[in-house]
Parts: structure tokens; C-alpha cells; sequence
């Protein structure tokens, strides 16, 4: 008895002690939040003071148990199961909810399926090896050596900005585990702004991924239409009515359900990629005797050089699909192995492409690579190319479609328009009749600025590094200020300083580039 009673006494004063330690974090955390060093909002704090109140509490049941025996040993028991099935909520489960969500709309998440690391990295692969690697020659004409090297720069700090905006998902609790208590890009960027201005960064990332997104899409009919031109030149039909054309085939898009049904389009890419990089190479192979190594210099070209860094960019431009991604992957912790092996697969085929292709073509390299090819073997790439871009198409627009539903239509019910989907869970028919919208858009803006080089420029030095660079490495500063060391400090400095100069430069030679084709009438 004298025993069991002096337990029951540490037990009260160690929960005590508990509480006041909790207190005083509470209050130094505040602290920090006012300062600027670590924006947590209010959600987050509870959620994490639920996370350590359950956790505490079934140590201690499980304490008395074995104290008590047997008898108040089931009861006890029974509160301990209970507590531990609250708190396995708040672990590391890739669901992409904070705890207040759990609460309400856990079971609904959990219907939605899961993809495997593979899946995530044919996403990634897709996004980052796309058809825009058909401009890096370009990159290659303007920048010599010097756009190889930017080839591989930009590959080491995609990986890099995208693992550490992964990292502004989570939190440490109490026992040093790693906890997702936000669930987009949206989120964090809200988390920065709080308390001041909670939604203000949240604005700002919507309309920078909304263009990323929508740009991305745009590119793609403009370069269908460009191919099919060039493909067939014989035929009585214009760039912009093969655009058209493509428009029709990228319709079905507007019914997209999930990320489930996207992977398997970006699995059906990357094996239309892998084809056309083997054609491609394979002639420049044949034609090893003429390159012109003496043309690849360490020098840069002032005035589009700039253009090439964007183009550079925004090839490699997959941050604002990785918050979805990790959510919706069956093992969130593989998603670091799955980022280093997709970029280190894009940069080794991306320079080799690049160089290949420039050394074959050398000062005649055209904006799109392909169109260089003799006819007869730029038909059949070209017929690939095209079937690449329309399996590439519904991920950017399914992603946009995502940003405007959460932005516009949902977001908890304080959204501008009504919800777009019924109680059932169906879409309603203006919902789809704005995907429809959002489609015919795309190919308007694709045949007003046909410019495939330039738009590819312009969106990546506009949202690319901004979205890629600029952003994550604020976030990552100020949400995990207290986590970092001096060489991380460093690292998101230098890239924020370099992305924006980067980013300045390419946006203002990327418009006068479209001001002079606009002003001379000049075509791809």
C-alpha cells in the first residue's frame, strides 16, 4: 500500500510539472511566433498540446496498470487504447491532414488511393523531363558550357528546394517525432504570413501556381500544334487549327477524378520520352563526324542567355505537385530516395540531350530541336512528341483544377462560389462545365502567343523560380529557424539571392523577346 500510494504521489507531481513545462513552452513559443523565427498558428499549437496530453496520458495509464493489477488494470487498459487510437492520428501516415481535419473528414481521405513510390516518381519524371527538355539546345546555342553547367545546378537545387519544402509540412512534437500539420503549398506559405496576414500567403502561392500550372498546359498545345505543322507541311492546315485539333483529343481531361488515374498517363510519357530520346540521339549519333565541337565556348550571349536560364528553370519546375504527391504516397519516407534518383536521372539525360543535340545542329539549333530534323525522321519523332504532350497535359491541368476547386469553390466554406461537387460526392455540371472552360483557355492563349521558346522563358522565370527556388528557401528559413544549421542557412540565402537575380533578369528579356516577335511579326 505504501508503495502504491507513493507512486500515485509522483505520478500528481510529475503531471503537475508537466503542466507548467507546457505553459512555459507555450509562452516561449509565442515568443518566437511574434518574433518571426517560427510561425505556428493556433491550429498547430493545439494539435500538437493534444498530440503530448494524449501521449502523457497513456504513459501514465500504462503505469498504473501495472501498479493497480489486474481489475483497475482493465479499466485503464481500455483508456489506454482509446488514447492510443487518437494519437496514431498525428502520425507520420503521408494522409496530408492536420489534426482538426482528422477529426472531421479522416474517412474521407483515407478513401482516396494511394500511390506507390514508383507512381511518385513517374509524376516527378513527367513534370521534370517533359517536353521542354526539346528546348535545352536552345539553352545550349545561347550559353556554351556555361548552360550545361546550369543543367546541373539547377537539378542539385530543385532536389534540394524540394525536400526542404516537404520539410515545411512537419513539425517536431514533444518526443522528437515528425508530425504533417499542413497539407499543401497553400499551407505553408500561410504558416509564413501568420499571425498578421494568415491568408496573404496563401493568395500569392494560388496565383503563382494558377499560372505555373495553366502556362504549363498552354505550352503544351502550342508545341502540338507546332510539331504537326512542321510534321506535315504539305497539308492545307495551319499551326492553329492543329491546335485545335489537339485541343479536341485533351477534352476527356475536364472528367479527370484523382491522382491515380494521372499516374498512369505519366507512366505512358515517360515511356513516348525514352522512344523519342533514343530516335534523337540516335541520329545525332550518325552524324558524330560533323559536330562542331569548336562551337560549344565559354562565352554567354547577354541578351538571351537570360531567356535560357528561365528555359532551364522551368524544365525543371515539379514543387508545386510534391506537396500532393507525398500526401497521397503509400511511404511518405521514401519520398527523399524518390526525389535524388528522378533529378539525377533528368540531369544526366537532359545534358546529354542538350549537347548531343546542339554539337549536331551547332548555330542552326531551333528553338524547337526537332524541327531540324530531315523530314522524313521529324514525322515520326514528331508523332510521338505530339502523343507525349497530350498524356503530359492532365497533370499541370488536373493540378490547376485542384488549386481553383480548394481557392475558389471549397476551402472550408468560406470560398467566393458554391461548392462545385454535390453531397454525393458527384461533380455538378457548371463544375465540369468550368473544366471545359479551363481547356478551351488554354488553346485560346495557345494560338494568340504561339511562341513556344519565349512562353517557356517567360513562365520560368516568372513562377518557375519563384515557386522552385525563391519560396522555399523563405519558408524553409522561417519555419524551421530553430532546426537549422550554418551550412542550411547558407545554402537557402544563396539560393534565394541567385533565384532572384536569375528571376529578374529572365522576366525582363523574356518580354522584350515577345515585344520584338509581336513588333516584326517573327515566327517559331
Amino acid at each position: 500500500m505504501a508503495h502504491l500510494i507513493r507512486h500515485k504521489l509522483t505520478n500528481k507531481l510529475t503531471n503537475a510539472a508537466h503542466t507548467v513545462s507546457n505553459k512555459s513552452q507555450a509562452k516561449v513559443s509565442g515568443v518566437f511566433a511574434r518574433l518571426g523565427f517560427q510561425a505556428a498558428t493556433d491550429e498547430e499549437g493545439l494539435g500538437f498540446a493534444e498530440c503530448d496530453d494524449l501521449d502523457y496520458d497513456y504513459r501514465q495509464g500504462m503505469q498504473m496498470d501495472v501498479l493497480q493489477g489486474e481489475e483497475e488494470g482493465g479499466h485503464m487498459e481500455g483508456e489506454g487504447e482509446g488514447e492510443l487510437e487518437g494519437d496514431s492520428h498525428y502520425q507520420r501516415d503521408g494522409t496530408g491532414r492536420r489534426p482538426s481535419s482528422l477529426k472531421t473528414g479522416g474517412s474521407l481521405e483515407e478513401e482516396k488511393p494511394k500511390i506507390t513510390s514508383w507512381e511518385a516518381g513517374w509524376n516527378v519524371t513527367n513534370a521534370i523531363q517533359g517536353m521542354f527538355v526539346l528546348g535545352l539546345p536552345y539553352a545550349i546555342l545561347h550559353g556554351g558550357y556555361l548552360g550545361l553547367f546550369l543543367i546541373i545546378f539547377a537539378a542539385v537545387v530543385c532536389c534540394y528546394t524540394g525536400k526542404i519544402l516537404i520539410a515545411c509540412l512537419y513539425e517536431d512534437n514533444e518526443d522528437g517525432i515528425k508530425v504533417r500539420v499542413r497539407d499543401s503549398y497553400v499551407d505553408i506559405a500561410n504558416a509564413c504570413c501568420a499571425p498578421r496576414f494568415p491568408a496573404l500567403g496563401g493568395h500569392v502561392v494560388n496565383v503563382a501556381q494558377i499560372i505555373e500550372l495553366v502556362m504549363t498546359c498552354i505550352l503544351y498545345v502550342v508545341v502540338s500544334g507546332n510539331l504537326m505543322y512542321n510534321s506535315f507541311p504539305g497539308f492545307p492546315v495551319s499551326q492553329k487549327a492543329w491546335s485545335v485539333v489537339a485541343t479536341v483529343a485533351l477534352l476527356p481531361c475536364a472528367f479527370l477524378k484523382n491522382l491515380k488515374a494521372v499516374s498512369k498517363f505519366s507512366l505512358l510519357c515517360t515511356v513516348a520520352h525514352i522512344v523519342i530520346n533514343v530516335l534523337v540521339i540516335a541520329y545525332c549519333l550518325s552524324r558524330a563526324r560533323d559536330w562542331a565541337w569548336d562551337k560549344v565556348k565559354f562565352y554567354i550571349d547577354v541578351k538571351k542567355f537570360p531567356i535560357s536560364i528561365g528555359i532551364i528553370v522551368f524544365s525543371y519546375t515539379s514543387q508545386i505537385f510534391l506537396p500532393s504527391l507525398e500526401g497521397n504516397m503509400q511511404k511518405p519516407n521514401e519520398f527523399h530516395c524518390m526525389m535524388e534518383w528522378t533529378h539525377i536521372a533528368a540531369c544526366v539525360l537532359k545534358g546529354l540531350f542538350a549537347l548531343v543535340a546542339y554539337l549536331t545542329w551547332a548555330d542552326a539549333t531551333k528553338e524547337v530541336i526537332t524541327d531540324n530534323l530531315p523530314s522524313t525522321i521529324r514525322a515520326v519523332v514528331n508523332i510521338f512528341l505530339v502523343a507525349k504532350a497530350l498524356l503530359s497535359y492532365p497533370l499541370p491541368f488536373f493540378a490547376a483544377v485542384e488549386v481553383l476547386e480548394k481557392s475558389l469553390f471549397q476551402d472550408g466554406g468560406r470560398a467566393i462560389f458554391p461548392d462545385c461537387y454535390s453531397p454525393s460526392g458527384q461533380l455538378k455540371s457548371w463544375g465540369l462545365g468550368l473544366r471545359i472552360g479551363l481547356v478551351v483557355f488554354t488553346l485560346l492563349m495557345a494560338v494568340f502567343v504561339p511562341h513556344f521558346a519565349l512562353l517557356m522563358g517567360l513562365t520560368g522565370s516568372l513562377t518557375g523560380a519563384g515557386l522552385c527556388f525563391l519560396l522555399p528557401s523563405l519558408f524553409h528559413l522561417k519555419l524551421q529557424w530553430r532546426n537549422l544549421l550554418w551550412h542550411h542557412v547558407f545554402f537557402d540565402v544563396a539560393i534565394f539571392v541567385i533565384g532572384g537575380i536569375c528571376a529578374i533578369s529572365g522576366f525582363i528579356h523574356s518580354i522584350e523577346g515577345l515585344i520584338e516577335a509581336f513588333r516584326y511579326n517573327i515566327q517559331d
